[in-house]
């Protein structure tokens, strides 16, 4: 490639993990990794993070399960997986062979549980950072959505960070009423970065039973139709705290990406997209470089946090 060509793609999103391109797969949607291997090119990718683990395999929620609405999805899949001891042993060797980053994301059902897997992963060779989900909407067990809740956040994050000695990124939830106040509590609790947005709770309805579509009842609400909830959340949480950004929510295209990235995400998270076009994140790793040069700028980091207000 010509010098004039080249566009910087490299990006620090914390605790000394740099990736090769601010473009992450999201959890939930590309499976382990492995899955997608022969769709597309995995080493073109900034970071992977896996479906979420558990201590023990969780098979999730009974069909149907997931659904399509307009401009987005409803999921309740209920974090089915294998569980965190078949992941290292069975579906990380693999991933190694890469050398694209691997995240894990994790949960529990309460915070010594989280802070279990967590540290079992942190003990795993190969991984780059661990991803904590307490902001799925889906899980009944829980109660209600930890990252609702600033106390029981704060426990959690506080039991992972004392025995993860990898980054540890915090997953939120859109479904409060100021999520800067969870970001704040991630950052003071020793995050190393926060992810955002999960899914907003959804509800599909079958007029001819009278009852709702998706066995759970509710599911997560992902796709376009959240981006400019996303957009807004992104930009005020890293208005708000030193700790990276990680942005999410409805990114299809290279331009959503830089959007993400204009309001101040250190680096995207694709989701949905995977779903509807299995080579999406890569492809808009590769979009996201094209922006970039026809805007005239030749590193991503002079791009990221610009917005003028």
């Amino acid at each position: 490639m010509s010098d004039a060509a080249y566009v910087e793609l490299g990006v620090d999103v914390g605790a000394g993990l740099r990736l090769r391109n601010p473009v992450i797969a999201a959890s939930g949607t590309f499976g382990y990794g492995l899955e997608f291997a022969g769709v597309t090119d995995l080493t073109a990718l900034g970071a992977i993070v896996v479906k979420g683990l558990s201590l023990e395999p969780t098979r999730g929620h009974p069909a149907p399960r997931i659904l399509e609405t307009p401009a987005g999805m409803l999921n309740a899949i209920g974090l089915q997986n294998i569980g965190v001891r078949a992941f290292i042993e069975t579906k990380l060797p693999a991933l190694r062979r890469y050398g694209t980053p691997i995240v894990a994301n994790c949960w529990g059902h309460e915070p010594a549980e989280f802070a279990e897997v967590a540290a079992r992963l942190a003990d795993a060779e190969g991984l780059a950072a661990v991803e904590i989900n307490v902001s799925c909407p889906n899980k009944k067990e829980w109660g209600r959505i930890i990252a609702t809740d600033p106390d029981l956040t704060r426990e959690v994050v506080r039991a992972v960070r004392a025995r993860c000695r990898l980054p540890l990124w915090v997953k939120l939830s859109p479904n409060v009423t100021d999520v800067v106040t969870f970001a704040r509590i991630a950052e003071e609790e020793g995050a190393d970065a926060v992810s955002l947005i999960n899914t907003l709770v959804g509800l599909a309805v079958d007029l001819e039973r009278r009852r709702p579509v998706l066995t759970n009842g509710t599911g997560g609400l992902s796709g376009p139709a959240v981006k400019p909830i996303a957009l807004r959340m992104v930009r005020d949480v890293a208005a708000a705290v030193r700790i990276p950004v990680l942005g999410m929510g409805g990114i299809m295209s290279g331009d959503d990406a830089l959007e993400f990235l204009l309001v101040g995400a250190r680096a995207v998270q694709v989701g949905t997209a995977s779903f509807v076009d299995p080579t999406a994140t890569a492809r808009i790793a590769g979009e996201l470089a094209d922006g970039l040069r026809t805007r005239g700028c030749r590193d991503v980091n002079a791009w990221i946090g610009t917005l003028v207000s």
